[in-house]
């Protein structure tokens, strides 16, 4: 799997805002409130469902709900724990705070603003979260996967100050290629940058009706000139839950493709271009772990101007697929 660093661009503008609050006309979080809150601590977790402070806010455990037990690739075993914040006055929902407890037993915790609080407030936000992501390894798109679960919510669109990147000055051309930095993997399981493939190398292609794997040659390395492409990135997840007294124990795998809008994609539901691609739809990856190929479900998608860069296309002798990222795509 990429290193975390190379997958941070996802993990940023992932984040959810509350579709719905208990009043119908919810007041913005402050600032001063934000960091306030993040001092409130639950001293027990199993126990504390509803807990006063400063006579002005209360931490009320969400919809009653029982922690999740989030099990990742690497398998450490995360718990998760949810709380509206509620300010008295009114008893208003204006957050939705996150206690996040590691394998050690060291706890972090993060403040989902309420919909309404300004750029400022969720720029904190965003800071936080990316904060302790560097500490943990993929907290955020843990965060995501739970919220994501329980409610509604949209895109907050962070890296780009909220513009519709759609307007960006982004070439939509006819090119079908990965940047530079996506992982080819070789025939010995190694992972390599596209950009480092040479001609005669060995890499995997899959037979996408029995999903077995096979060895193939790299004929040559096509390079497209740097230009401000336009680059669709999905995030996909294989999610398996289980149900249990304590909670709900959750293990889950992810995996990040970056390509083209147009480089073409073979789905479940058919064969289409990455920029059709839609959330819901499944798709063959590698699971490392277990060593073999899976379906996994795309999550997140989203597209937006990528920077002038080269971009890279691999042409094999054989095969119809490739492997980048753990991810199943066809060839050119």
């Amino acid at each position: 799997m990429r290193n975390l660093l190379l997958t941070l661009s996802f993990l940023l503008i992932i984040s959810f805002t509350r579709a719905q609050t208990a009043t119908p006309n919810p007041r913005p979080l402050t600032l001063d409130e934000y960091n306030k809150a993040l001092t409130y601590t639950i001293a027990d977790l199993d126990k504390d469902t509803y807990v006063k402070f400063d006579n002005a806010y209360v931490l009320d455990r969400y919809e009653n709900r029982k922690p999740y037990f989030i099990t990742g690739g690497d398998g450490l075993k995360k718990r998760v724990d949810l709380y509206k914040l509620v300010a008295k006055q009114g008893m208003q929902e204006i957050g939705l705070m996150v206690f996040y407890t590691n394998e050690t037993g060291k706890k972090y915790q993060a403040l989902v603003p309420d919909f309404t609080a300004d750029a400022k407030v969720w720029a904190k936000y965003f800071q936080d979260i990316d904060d302790i992501n560097k500490v943990e390894k993929n907290f955020i798109l843990k965060l995501s996967y739970v919220l994501s679960k329980e409610m509604a919510f949209q895109q907050y669109k962070v890296l780009n100050n909220g513009k519709d990147m759609k307007e960006e000055a982004a070439t939509y051309g006819n090119d079908i290629c990965f940047p530079g930095d996506e992982e080819v993997t070789m025939s010995n399981g190694a992972k390599k940058l596209i950009k480092d493939v040479k001609s005669g190398d060995e890499v995997i292609t899959v037979d996408p009706a029995t999903n077995k794997s096979s060895v193939i040659k790299v004929k040559e390395l096509t390079v497209h000139a740097a230009k401000n492409y336009a680059i669709t990135e999905l995030v996909l997840v294989s999610a398996k839950e289980e149900h249990t007294a304590a909670g709900l124990n959750i293990s889950l795998n992810t995996k990040v493709l970056k390509a083209t809008p147009n480089h073409p994609m073979l789905t479940k539901q058919g064969n289409f271009k990455i920029g059709e691609v839609a959330v819901g739809q499944q798709v063959l990856c590698l699971n490392e772990q277990k060593g073999k190929y899976e379906t996994y479900t795309v999550l997140r998608k989203t597209e937006r101007a990528g920077g002038v860069q080269n971009v890279y296309n691999i042409e094999a002798d054989g095969g119809s697929t490739l492997v980048l990222n753990g991810v199943m795509v066809m060839q050119k």
